[in-house]
């Protein structure tokens, strides 16, 4: 079934997140009425077809290393 990907990195050094741009996940489904491989011309689509997408999937990755915005900070202060 479709579904959206939410994605927050966690930078352990700084503590900073970051949320990245959500993104769609598409999947291969004939009955998800978003999928690729649905039917066009799908007349029972109503009662037979998902008809929503699933929560999204969220995922916190903790990096080991500064957020982006504090590594360019550093690296002027270097300067």
């Amino acid at each position: 079934m479709c579904h959206f990907r939410r994605v927050k990195n966690i930078y352990m050094m700084c503590g900073h997140t970051q949320d990245l741009k959500e993104e769609i996940i598409v999947c291969a489904d004939a009955h998800c009425k978003f999928s690729p491989r649905h039917p066009k011309n799908c007349f029972d689509c109503k009662h037979t077809c998902w008809q929503y997408r699933q929560y999204p999937e969220q995922y916190a990755p903790q990096i080991a290393s500064l957020c982006p915005t504090c590594n360019i900070a550093r690296s002027y202060a270097a300067a």
